[in-house]
């Protein structure tokens, strides 16, 4: 999942989204939370929205990520509760 090239791309923004505010413009932040907007992750990623979308909802339904939706708007954020947790089953050899 995360050792293939997409799961790389996937490992990318996860870290990203660790620190919102240092890798993306403050526009696409949420201003009540720490995501950021699909848009602007396909723009740093230098890919289609399409394509963006795609890895972020794989990511969304492991868990990995919460969204917010805001006005016309979805931002995307880190669940630090789930990537714990997942952390914790890999260091247990699963």
């Amino acid at each position: 999942m995360m050792g293939t090239p997409s799961g790389r791309v996937r490992q990318t923004v996860l870290e990203w989204l660790k620190d919102p505010a240092a890798h993306f413009p403050p526009a696409s932040l949420d201003p009540l939370g720490a995501g950021v907007t699909l848009r602007a992750v396909a723009a740093k990623l230098g890919v289609p929205r399409r394509t963006a979308a795609a890895h972020l909802d794989f990511l969304t339904r492991l868990g990995l990520l919460r969204t917010r939706r805001r006005l016309l708007r979805t931002y995307y954020r880190r669940d630090e509760a789930r990537i714990s947790e997942v952390a914790q089953l890999f260091e247990k050899n699963w």
